[in-house]
């Protein structure tokens, strides 16, 4: 379970506030990687949902370039036997974080990522509408890292302070609002070892 003190130390440098976040959309300490592929939320729709994913690419392989390249609709598809498979599909998340914890952003918060596709929670459908995706770095079975936790933790608490309809109850796997289509971010993903890290980070006292 995370030690509070560690986390909030490692928390002390990154400050933002949760009102320019909704202004602007964008986690000032993260890589701006701007992918095409996004649209506009439906007119009236709030942010109220957040969706942890997982992705590797190749599968299994960590620390290339693929990832964003996939989002960005640059991935050589010849290049290994699996991006065939993917070829002309076109996706993104808002952000991706990478093993070593470092954050990446491919979509303004404000905007409507291409992460969930079908999906339902609660009743309502089309998630995408009114969520944002967060990709781990990973597969459904080989442990994420304790970085990718501290960061997930991190983020999720400076998402919710910009929109506090998200609480700890709306934060969910693809897997769950994609049933039996989706499993990630799969039995590998210790939402007892999160939630206590975003517990700490929403205890460690700083003004968002």
């Amino acid at each position: 379970m995370p030690d509070t003190d560690v986390f909030s130390e490692r928390l002390s440098d990154s400050g933002t506030d949760g009102k320019s976040l909704r202004e602007t959309g964008r986690i000032p300490f993260a890589r701006w990687c701007p992918s095409p592929n996004f649209g506009p939320r439906p007119d009236g729709e709030g942010v109220s949902l957040l969706v942890v994913h997982n992705i590797s690419l190749p599968p299994g392989q960590f620390g290339g370039p693929e990832i964003e390249d996939f989002f960005c609709n640059r991935l050589d598809h010849s290049a290994h036997p699996y991006f065939q498979t993917i070829e002309g599909i076109q996706v993104s998340a808002h952000l991706l974080i990478r093993r070593d914890g470092v954050l990446v952003q491919f979509v303004s918060l404000l905007e409507r990522a291409w992460h969930a596709g079908r999906s339902c929670f609660e009743g309502r459908e089309e998630c995408n509408d009114f969520s944002i995706g967060i990709e781990l770095e990973g597969t459904d079975d080989i442990p994420y890292t304790p970085e990718q936790y501290f960061k997930l933790a991190e983020v999720a608490d400076l998402i919710m302070a910009a929109w506090p309809e998200i609480t700890v109850g709306r934060i969910t796997g693809h897997c769950d609002i994609a049933p039996g289509r989706k499993s990630d971010p799969g039995p590998a993903f210790d939402w007892s070892y999160f939630r206590a890290a975003l517990q700490a980070a929403r205890g460690s006292g700083r003004n968002v």
